[in-house]
C-alpha cells in the first residue's frame, strides 16, 4: 500500500494532467471537450483538497500539535485555490479564453508552489508522524 506522500503526490499528478488537457482544450476552442476536462480537473482537485482538510490535516495536527504551522498556510491557498477554480469556472461558462487562461495562469503558479511545500514537506511530515496509523489515515482519505 503507497504511503500518503506516494498516493497525494500522485494525486497532484493527475491533477495536472488534466488541468493541462482543459488549458489545451480552451486554447483550441473546444468548449465542449475543455468543460468536460475542467470539470474532471475540478472534481479531483476539490476530493483532493477535501482528503487533506477532513482527515490528514486534522490527524497531523493531532499528532504533532501543530495547529499554526504548515497545515494553516496549507488551508489559506487551498482557499484562494478554490476561488480561482470558480473564475476558471465562470469564464469556461462565457467562452471566454482569455479570461480562463489568464487565471490559468495563476493557478497553476500557485499549485506548484503549494504542492511543491506538501511533498518536500507536510507529507514527509505525515508520514513520519503518523507512521504507526498511516495506513488507517490513508485508507480513511480515500473514503472521502
Amino acid at each position: 500500500m503507497p504511503d500518503i506522500s506516494e498516493f497525494m503526490t500522485a494525486e497532484h499528478r493527475e491533477c495536472d494532467r488534466l488541468f493541462a488537457e482543459a488549458e489545451a482544450a480552451v486554447a483550441a476552442g473546444d468548449w465542449t471537450e475543455a468543460t468536460a476536462r475542467f470539470t474532471a480537473f475540478a472534481d479531483l482537485t476539490l476530493l483532493h483538497l477535501r482528503r487533506e482538510e477532513e482527515v490528514l490535516f486534522p490527524e497531523f495536527e493531532a499528532r504533532t500539535g501543530m495547529t499554526d504551522g504548515p497545515t494553516k498556510v496549507m488551508r489559506m491557498e487551498h482557499d484562494q485555490m478554490r476561488t480561482l477554480l470558480e473564475a476558471m469556472r465562470r469564464a469556461l461558462a462565457d467562452h471566454d479564453a482569455d479570461a480562463f487562461l489568464g487565471d490559468a495562469e495563476t493557478f497553476m503558479i500557485l499549485t506548484q508552489q503549494h504542492d511543491m511545500k506538501e511533498e518536500q514537506v507536510l507529507y514527509p511530515m505525515s508520514d513520519q508522524a503518523l507512521s504507526d496509523d498511516g495506513a488507517s489515515v490513508l485508507g480513511r482519505m480515500k473514503e472521502v
